[in-house]
């Protein structure tokens, strides 16, 4: 017949060391403020990209970093601020990409350097992405993806008007073409972020083989065809 204290004490010595006091309990490490914020701004950036702000849920975020409800609440305030600090850290990221990529003085390779930028971004930074071309439900400090676009584009229009002023080209249609040209960036980005074919830089030099012989060819006056003159 089995004695139960018996295997419970059997228990209790195998648990003990080995010069007979109980072994140390291991403590999990507890994270800094610091730490925590990090952890759950990596959590919502994922749940953001994969679900959208709506089908996010702070007991979902909370349940992911292992904490309460309230600790969400006490570093964001709730689901919304955590939402609006991982939508600017994105935006601020891939404007001083673009920025800091734009050191070549030949205005091609410039071309090149803005649409590497935004291509890289998107491949290193994929959730990033599918956040800021959704359309954001709360307001942002540093406004929308249209309005990042149109940030990017006054990095470019700068460069255009150097280049339509050498070349006898009114200056001032300069931030048109910059718009023109980081938008179809931006929206051939969208397309290439799900279907990844051809390779990046194959996607880039035909981005750039598009704007920039595009540009070589340009007429100072160009005129319409067809029949609609207004």
């Amino acid at each position: 017949m089995t004695d139960s204290s018996s295997s419970s004490d059997d228990d209790r010595t195998r648990d003990e060391t080995r010069d007979g006091k109980p072994p140390r309990r291991t403590r999990r490490t507890r994270m800094t403020g610091a730490e925590r914020r990090q952890q759950l701004l990596e959590i919502g950036r994922t749940l953001f990209a994969a679900k959208g702000f709506e089908g996010t849920s702070v007991e979902e975020i909370a349940a992911k970093a292992g904490v309460s409800k309230p600790v969400v609440y006490e570093h964001f305030g709730g689901k919304e601020g955590l939402y609006a600090v991982v939508v600017d850290r994105e935006m601020r990221r891939l404007l001083d990409m673009v920025t800091s990529s734009l050191t070549a003085g030949h205005p091609r390779e410039l071309c090149e350097q803005a649409a590497f930028a935004l291509l890289d971004y998107i491949e290193e930074y994929t959730d990033g992405f599918r956040i800021l071309v959704r359309d954001s439900p709360i307001p942002q400090s540093t406004g929308t993806f249209a309005s990042l676009i149109s940030d990017i584009a006054t990095q470019v229009e700068d460069i255009l008007g150097r280049e339509f002023k050498s070349r006898g080209f009114d200056p001032k249609l300069a931030p048109l073409y910059a718009q023109a040209l980081v938008g179809m960036v931006a929206l051939t980005g969208q397309w290439w972020l799900d279907v990844r074919r051809p390779k990046k830089a194959e996607v880039a030099a035909h981005l750039v083989n598009l704007a920039w012989n595009g540009l070589d060819g340009l007429e100072q006056k160009p005129k319409l065809i067809g029949h609609r003159k207004s």
